[in-house]
């Protein structure tokens, strides 16, 4: 009997066995990989890591993967996803993936795998241009600069003809062109099914392709939106999804704990009173002053601008709102604004019913009311007493033109876990960069899935032969006041004898201007004539693609060049990071977090400040080597990393690099044969 019932097998079981072999024949030397990918080489490392995301797809489970750079992570999470069956969303940090994965990999694959498949990319609503919106603003006329009409123009052409209405897709209007908001809708004036252009609206066309595709590509936001069921349009979205792909999750807990905040600005602010005027000029010119009452929301805007600058924020700061100075004022200029709001509220419910658009005012104008009003409660201080995870910190920051009212979560991960919770699918997280010297306990705790799988696979590439890490052996504490010259100075033998192709990674726009500035001095007085790219000069876009373009460029640039930067082959042969990447501790979220962890009785620098810093610094160092053939030299100006006891801890979580101390040796490893 016992002998009968072991030679029953469950039909289920089989097929999962024979998935999981296809699986991995698809990784060999002979299979539909290496016959249909050109340059494919196979790799132990991504076939292991491919056949372990099968099983927690099989079992529902949820598995976490550090893959370093050239394993090739995205093909190893896609065939299994896609051979396993059903539903699938991937979810990445960049729109740079996101793109090369739906408009390259899916259709790679699909085609390698034998696969009929319908895929989907999918954004948010102020990547697509709003038909209705785009038609006001034409109607309206009302532009701020010529440059503007000319950009409305182009995007009117592009509408008509683009069957997206994806902005990226349009490379004569910049990213950050000012025509854009008045040509795309938000969650807060968007009119979903009540919108006259709804049959043709590009965001719903989308969404619905979403619906009934196979494989659907989002971003984090975008992601985290219909976790949170933040969105009525996308809800029932992620329900339905048989597997979930997080790649660069090492984002997630900083993105997470943006998004599970909440706020308000006055950009908003300034948007509601632009449409506000907008609409009640053309729906309803006899209804209100339209003109006075959103004059009036502006200026009390103005004056909580003005009122922050004069108590010292600079643009750029953030700061706890407890530690503002005289904030009784300050929240009586507030309650100016909900005044000037609770007046414009009435104008719009006296004029109900005339304007779909104009109504829908009502509910956006009530939801900033109640974001603002949370504002004129006392500050929660942090106490010994906070062992929950639901506490938030709340900060004001100050830029160019505006302020923002943010106020964050200290534990971010707890909510991403109980959210998680919710929706039983499997679950693959993956990045290049999880670990703290081959530990993932830091980011499971961070992003609360303490008890999830995991496994890491190291790069396949020949660090010890391709790169070599320089220590130099004189450099000041990061503190020195000219330790951003002294950067420049000792790197600038470095870069000469790289021929430029160089990043130089700061950590601060403020050292990124003093460090140019000395490269600058430098090149005046040795004659060298380099081309010197400098964040804020022009969009990352423009740098990037000058930087590959002219062969030996110095690019200087703060955090937004760490991480999602390819740039492969001779163009970077140098990557020089001037110090740790540790976040300022008097940033109000991070200073909030380390008196919470300390009154839990934790190490807040151990875990929490230590791990972040690291993993900026592996995205930074990953810059230097892309592939095979990759070579050049890691630079780090950071006496702590051999002076401090965490600083074993930090070489230990960088790729295993040769290492000297000698600048004869480093700039001699640019003309030594590979």
């Amino acid at each position: 009997m016992s002998g009968r019932a072991s030679a029953v097998t469950d039909p289920e079981q089989d097929r999962l066995a024979a998935v999981r072999r296809r699986v991995a024949a698809a990784f060999g030397p002979d299979g539909v990989l290496a016959a249909a990918v050109r340059g494919f080489v196979p790799r132990a490392s991504q076939r292991e890591m491919a056949l372990r995301i099968f099983d927690a797809i099989s079992e529902r489970g949820t598995f976490v993967a550090e893959a370093g750079t050239g394993t090739g992570k995205t093909f190893a999470y896609l065939v299994p996803a896609l051979l396993a069956g059903g539903k699938v969303l991937v979810s990445t940090a960049t729109r740079a993936l996101q793109d090369q994965i739906f408009r390259n990999d899916i259709a790679t694959l699909a085609r390698a795998l034998g696969l009929k498949l319908e895929s989907a990319l999918l954004k948010g609503r102020q990547n697509y241009v709003c038909l209705l919106r785009l038609a006001r603003t034409e109607a309206e006329g009302l532009l701020a600069s010529r440059q503007d009409v000319v950009h409305l123009r182009t995007i009117t052409r592009f509408a008509r003809t683009n069957a997206s209405g994806d902005r990226a897709e349009l490379a004569d209007v910049p990213e950050n062109a000012s025509i854009w908001p008045a040509v795309t809708s938000t969650r807060e004036n968007c009119l979903g099914q009540e919108c006259p252009r709804y049959d043709e609206c590009f965001v719903y066309r989308a969404r619905r392709a979403a619906q009934a595709a196979d494989l659907v590509v989002v971003n984090h936001h975008l992601f985290l939106a219909d976790l949170a069921l933040r969105d009525d349009a996308i809800r029932e979205f992620l329900p339905k999804a048989d597997t979930v792909v997080l790649d660069e999750a090492h984002q997630l807990p900083k993105i997470a704990a943006d998004f599970f905040g909440n706020g308000w600005t006055l950009a908003q602010l300034n948007d509601l009173a632009h449409d506000a005027r907008a609409l009640g000029l053309h729906a309803a010119a006899d209804g209100a002053q339209w003109i006075s009452l959103t004059q009036s929301i502006e200026a009390a805007g103005r004056h909580v601008r003005l009122a922050l600058a004069e108590r010292g924020l600079a643009p750029g700061a953030r700061v706890a709102l407890e530690k503002v100075a005289r904030l009784t004022d300050l929240r009586a200029q507030i309650g100016r604004i909900d005044a000037a709001l609770a007046t414009l509220a009435d104008a719009v419910n006296g004029n109900a019913g005339r304007d779909a658009e104009l109504d829908a005012l009502a509910p956006r104008i009530a939801a900033l009311r109640e974001s603002i009003g949370a504002w004129s409660a006392p500050p929660v201080e942090i106490s010994d007493e906070y062992a929950r995870g639901d506490e938030f910190v709340r900060w004001v920051g100050l830029t160019a033109h505006g302020a923002q009212f943010q106020a964050t979560p200290l534990a971010p991960g707890e909510t991403f876990a109980r959210l998680r919770e919710q929706h039983p699918q499997a679950w693959i997280l993956t990045s290049a960069t999880l670990t703290l010297a081959g530990s993932f306990e830091p980011f499971l705790q961070e992003i609360g899935l303490a008890d999830a799988q995991s496994q890491r696979w190291d790069s396949p590439f020949d660090f010890a032969r391709q790169a070599l890490l320089y220590l130099p052996k004189t450099m000041p504490s990061p503190l020195a006041r000219d330790f951003s010259e002294q950067v420049a100075d000792a790197a600038w033998p470095v870069i000469v004898a790289a021929g430029g192709r160089t990043f130089m990674l700061c950590t601060t726009l403020r050292a990124v201007e003093r460090v140019a500035e000395q490269l600058r001095r430098h090149m005046a007085r040795d004659g060298i004539e380099q081309p010197l790219l400098v964040q804020g000069t022009s969009t990352r876009t423009v740098l990037l693609e000058a930087f590959r373009s002219s062969g030996n460029a110095v690019l200087v640039g703060s955090v937004s060049f760490w991480e999602g930067v390819d740039v492969r082959g001779d163009a970077l042969s140098l990557v020089v990071i001037d110090k740790l990447p540790f976040a300022p501790p008097d940033d109000p979220v991070v200073d909030a977090r380390i008196r919470r962890l300390r009154a839990l009785g934790r190490n807040p620098f151990l875990e929490y400040q230590l791990p972040q810093a690291v993993t900026l610094l592996k995205q930074g160092a990953g810059r230097l080597i892309r592939d095979e053939n990759d070579r050049g030299v890691l630079m780090i100006l950071d006496e702590r990393l051999l002076s401090k006891p965490y600083g074993k801890t930090v070489l230990a979580s960088l790729p295993p690099f040769a290492r000297t101390r000698k600048e004869q040796e480093a700039c001699g490893f640019f003309s030594r044969d590979p």
